[in-house]
């Protein structure tokens, strides 16, 4: 029997109109948004379905639109009786996974998002702090190089998404310097992401301490089946864990190709990833080919993904 793993993307899978298709079909979809601008105190659905982009683009209002927007799709799939085995997601998508897993309640997350969205941008003041993707380097290449550099000016790698595709994160100085080091090592392309703060870097350790203090105010509880952790990269269910790994997760790297190789090991052959864009299905298949990649983004998708179910199943 074939297992099934649903992913949630991360920031900078966002788009003006997202999720009005669904908002205007599903009661849940209603429900949710509601709740979310509820939890806001402002309208995050508006920004979702009429922008403007630049508003969208915030870090505090990218990653309560993206979570909401994910949480709607895994629980209109719910309704289609397609229910995960595990989950996991990518830096914010994590926290997505773990409403789908019953972790953490949808407002919760919401306000927790928002909040770290805040954090992570008055972490680091605008242009101190930078991020770049690597291609065509291994990891232990890429951090070998950010480690000697990091002595002098500050950069690590963060974001370990796929053979050929890492992100380092740090100091613009550092950053910069790293990025002429990788090209001289042989990296097939650097590039310089259109990001406004330097995510997953040690440089986030502000940004994870008032995280701490925002989760203790919540509940978080087991969750309902295991849920890969980005700090870890192993797969988690108890709500102490997870609490902690969400902590951590802020200020080190984001270890996607561990997550989906535990999700693999768990037996998880087919994954559906909940929410705006295709990122995770692409970096899915340079991780694995074997992968039956589908995602659920608008009515389309989810039609294609239901039919793609059936015959998978």
């Amino acid at each position: 029997m074939s297992k099934l793993a649903f992913v949630f993307p991360g920031q900078g899978a966002q788009a003006v109109g997202m999720g009005k298709e669904f908002y205007e079909t599903y009661d849940i979809a209603k429900k949710r948004f509601d709740e979310a601008d509820e939890a806001l105190g402002y309208s995050i659905r508006k920004m979702c379905f009429e922008g403007p982009e630049e508003e969208l683009r915030l870090t505090a209002n990218t990653q309560p639109a993206i979570l909401t927007v994910s949480v709607i799709a895994a629980e209109i799939l719910k309704e289609h009786g397609i229910e995960p085995d595990v989950a996991g997601g990518h830096s914010l998508g994590e926290y997505s996974a773990l409403v789908a897993a019953g972790v953490l309640d949808f407002a919760d997350a919401v306000r927790l998002v928002h909040k770290r969205g805040m954090y992570m941008q008055e972490a680091v003041p605008v242009g101190e702090g930078a991020m770049a993707a690597v291609m065509g380097l291994s990891r232990e290449e890429i951090v070998k190089i950010c480690e000697e550099i990091n002595a002098s000016a500050s950069v690590q790698a963060v974001n370990l998404n796929c053979p050929g595709q890492t992100v380092i994160a740090g100091a613009t100085k550092g950053v910069e310097k790293a990025v002429e080091a990788l090209n001289a090592a042989g990296a097939k392309k650097c590039v310089i992401l259109p990001v406004s703060a330097p995510f997953h870097s040690t440089l986030m350790e502000p940004a994870a301490r008032n995280l701490a203090a925002e989760l203790d105010k919540v509940t978080i509880r087991d969750a309902k089946f295991p849920v890969a952790s980005n700090y870890t990269g192993k797969l988690e269910t108890k709500a102490a864990e997870i609490k902690e790994n969400l902590v951590l997760q802020a200020a080190h790297p984001v270890l996607w190709e561990d997550c989906v190789a535990a999700m693999r090991e768990f037996g998880a052959d087919a994954f559906i990833e909940a929410g705006p864009g295709k990122t995770l299905g692409g970096f899915n298949k340079r991780i694995d080919r074997k992968i039956k990649n589908m995602n659920v983004e608008d009515a389309a998708s989810l039609e294609k993904t239901l039919d793609t179910w059936k015959e998978v199943r």
